[in-house]
């Protein structure tokens, strides 16, 4: 995407699957995502939005649900989500500290598409998801300011950057520099052929633990630079999209199952690490005023879920490292630097086939 140079143009193929045509979150019909991004010395950081269809998203809902893998995290708006089942905001990814501005940003945002909101009708529920960029960004300065959300949804597009980009900018994966990475895998059942999109941001861990399609990639680097190495003390946000016809329950089952795609690439998902999945299905459009007649959609039969089960962990698993190999060497705050994936395996001569 946006002529990045990703994990299939280096000759990995993660799993069985076909991905779609962008190999990417937006593959899904309605989705896009924009970014973000500030980078200049101390601050390294940004905000990714995720756009889950083009009309009004609070009249209009998503069948959604959240997982959470590990629970060292500031997201916000889950509860409501797994409560009711339904998504009712674009999802902005941030750091840390910026939950809050970002918070208040998405407010501003749906009051002023939707006036009777806090009026004739209930509030809004805001999902906000972050990563700890604390080692590149100098996170106490505040960088992120309610214009920066208000842009990052107003760029949104079907073709987006990776990388160190948007809430990606300053975070670090596997001792390296990490960022946003999505995949997308096509799904064939007798009624219909659906899309699995995902969309990662990563900051967790250690160098030694990286895998790539099976082969021990971090334990080579780290036997030739062992101090490109640091503590494992980050997170990931995966966010998963789809058009498959599910339930909100049987969403949170296919959340479950990013974990075998995280897992690996080489996680263990250390005790510092927020390791949440936020997911929606575009199938089904939940009206929020009560019509007259009942609510009808259609879901897949139990039988069909493996299938998704097996697209949503290849999707992360590629997501991820799409993350990581199309990230540039950056250095932050602190004069702090990661290494940037692409440049160690040049530099070294490490194939990753």
């Amino acid at each position: 995407m946006q002529n990045t140079k990703r994990l299939r143009n280096y000759g990995v193929n993660i799993g069985d699957f076909s991905p779609g045509v962008l190999n990417a979150i937006t593959d899904v019909p309605g989705v896009k995502v924009g970014h973000t991004t500030l980078s200049d010395r101390n601050m390294q950081t940004g905000v990714t939005a995720i756009i889950p269809h083009q009309g009004n998203l609070f009249k209009e809902k998503m069948i959604a649900s959240c997982h959470v893998m590990n629970g060292f995290g500031k997201t916000t708006g889950t509860l409501q989500l797994n409560e009711l089942g339904t998504l009712e905001t674009p999802i902005i990814l941030t750091n840390t500290l910026s939950v809050g501005t970002a918070v208040d940003a998405l407010i501003e945002y749906m009051l002023k598409s939707n006036p009777d909101i806090g009026k004739t009708t209930g509030t809004v529920n805001p999902v906000v998801g972050e990563c700890n960029d604390m080692i590149l960004n100098d996170i106490r300065a505040g960088f992120i300011q309610k214009e920066h959300i208000f842009q990052a949804i107003s760029n949104a597009a079907s073709e987006f950057q990776e990388g160190s980009v948007g809430a990606g900018t300053g975070m670090v994966c596997f001792s390296l520099q990490g960022g946003i990475g999505s995949s997308s895998r096509i799904m064939q059942f007798s009624h219909g052929m659906y899309t699995m999109g995902v969309l990662v941001c990563t900051n967790f861990g250690v160098l030694k633990d990286l895998t790539i399609n099976g082969k021990e990639t971090g334990k080579e680097i780290f036997h030739l630079h062992p101090s490109y190495e640091v503590k494992d003390k980050g997170s990931i946000m995966i966010i998963v999209a789809t058009d498959l016809p599910v339930s909100d329950r049987q969403l949170n089952r296919i959340l479950k199952r990013t974990v075998t795609g995280l897992s690996l690439t080489g996680s263990s998902l250390s005790t510092g690490s927020g390791d949440i999945v936020i997911g929606f299905s575009t199938a089904t459009k939940v009206p929020h005023y009560k019509l007259n007649t009942l609510l009808s959609s259609f879901v897949i039969h139990e039988e069909d879920i493996d299938i998704a089960f097996h697209a949503v962990s290849e999707a992360t698993e590629e997501a991820i490292l799409n993350s990581l190999i199309t990230a540039s060497e950056i250095t932050g705050t602190n004069g702090n630097t990661r290494p940037a994936l692409k440049d160690l395996l040049a530099k070294y001569n490490i194939s990753i086939i």
